[in-house]
């Protein structure tokens, strides 16, 4: 370890000391790298195999990296969707003394990938919907957090698959600023901007020939205006109605809940006369689904995957006549019966084609088409081999996914 080389860090892997500090980022050698596709950046960015796992490092100025480190830091503690910092390497230089940039270290996401990738992979017009709807939901919650981004675009976000959708993870927060509240102006700010670079970076998928030239790249990106607005509204707007509809609070809160959102407090005044309620949620968190998983099975998923596999859970404690269990306790017993016997069910060496969670829905998803064409009702084992051998056996690894096209593409330097 060079003298000069500083290591700021809230807990610091001793092999981070074992890599090659002294070479420049785009110069570092193929044994210490990690095959995964990277998206476009204003900076040399690479994936390392550290310790077991991979992390991301980008070469950036000194006081550029501590901001972001700090960002992503409160970020995190926020829970807010976004990659996790790990440190912040100053004092670099050559071994013939030549200053070097100095560096961020974040863990990579599993299973994430870029949108570019996304496209190289199935090049479907709906896949740009699917992506402008991840977005406008990660955008909505770091607003309500008092994010303010700067610089929103889907180079600047990694996507997981969620149950059919994605979610979505900001990946970039140099431009960020973290505020109590956030101005109409400010959001509105990002929401334009996120618009204009989408239409942007569809335009350039098109000029590669990744995506259809018929898809009018324009309408998709005004897309993301208009679904931002609906589900802020949803999230924050003031509802009327009479003393009488005192109903319409339980209704106000399933809606959110529906969303994927906890209403932590409520809000409600009555008019002078009595006769006309104020209600407006106050405090909004994101995971409803999320939380209830996690409390019932320990399990760390996605949201829709949440929401998929509570729906399952429910049909088992109707099937097992247990509606009036212990939730905890059916939910350990459908763990054992149900969920993890078909996870298991697919060979150990295709699992690492996607999370779990991913392929308990697909394997449900694939049952009931089964059904449906079949006319029968499906075994869940039956279903979990012909999937396996109809669809996953195809499917690339999401895990650690090689696009050799993505990775062609030069990292571009400010």
């Amino acid at each position: 370890m060079p003298a000069s080389l500083q290591i700021t860090a809230a807990k610091v892997d001793p092999a981070l000391l074992d890599l090659p500090w002294e070479v420049p980022l785009e110069e570092w050698p193929g044994e210490v790298l990690a095959a995964l596709p990277r998206g476009i950046s204003r900076h040399i960015v690479r994936f390392v195999k550290l310790s077991g796992r991979v992390i991301a490092v980008k070469e950036i100025g000194e006081s550029v990296a501590y901001r972001e480190y700090e960002l992503l830091r409160s970020l995190r503690r926020l829970e807010a969707p976004s990659v996790t910092p790990l440190a912040v390497i100053t004092g670099r230089r050559s071994p013939d003394g030549e200053e070097l940039n100095s560096v961020l270290v974040t863990e990579h996401l599993q299973y994430s990938l870029p949108y570019r990738a996304l496209f190289s992979q199935y090049m479907r017009p709906e896949t740009a919907s699917r992506l402008i709807d991840a977005l406008s939901v990660l955008l909505v919650r770091l607003h309500l957090l008092g994010f303010y981004w700067g610089d929103v675009s889907l180079s600047n976000t990694l996507f997981r698959r969620d149950a059919g959708a994605f979610a979505a993870y900001l990946v970039d927060a140099e431009t960020g600023e973290l505020h109590p509240t956030l101005t109409p102006g400010q959001r509105n700010y990002d929401v334009d901007l996120a618009r204009t670079n989408i239409i942007g970076e569809l335009m350039d998928l098109q000029a590669g020939e990744v995506l259809d030239e018929d898809v009018d790249v324009v309408e998709v990106g005004n897309t993301i205006v208009e679904r931002y607005e609906s589900l802020w509204r949803e999230l924050t707007d003031v509802e009327l109605f009479k003393t009488s509809e005192r109903w319409r609070v339980t209704e106000r809160i399933n809606r959110l809940n529906a969303l994927g959102f906890d209403v932590g407090e409520l809000t409600m005044t009555t008019d002078i006369g009595g006769t006309t309620v104020s209600l407006q949620p106050k405090v909004v968190d994101a995971g409803h689904y999320h939380r209830q998983i996690m409390r019932w099975t320990g399990l760390d998923v996605q949201e829709n995957q949440a929401r998929r596999m509570l729906n399952d859970l429910e049909a088992y404690r109707a099937e097992t006549d247990r509606q009036e269990d212990d939730p905890v306790l059916v939910a350990h017993d459908w763990m054992d019966e149900v969920f993890n016997p078909t996870v298991k069910g697919v060979p150990r060496e295709l699992r690492r084609k996607l999370e779990p969670a991913e392929i308990f829905h697909e394997v449900l998803e694939h049952r009931w088409f089964l059904a449906e064409q079949e006319e029968r009702n499906v075994p869940m084992m039956e279903a979990v081999e012909h999937y396996v051998e109809t669809v996953l056996k195809h499917r690339p690894d999401e895990r650690a996914f090689l696009d050799r096209e993505t990775l062609s593409m030069p990292a571009i330097e400010d």
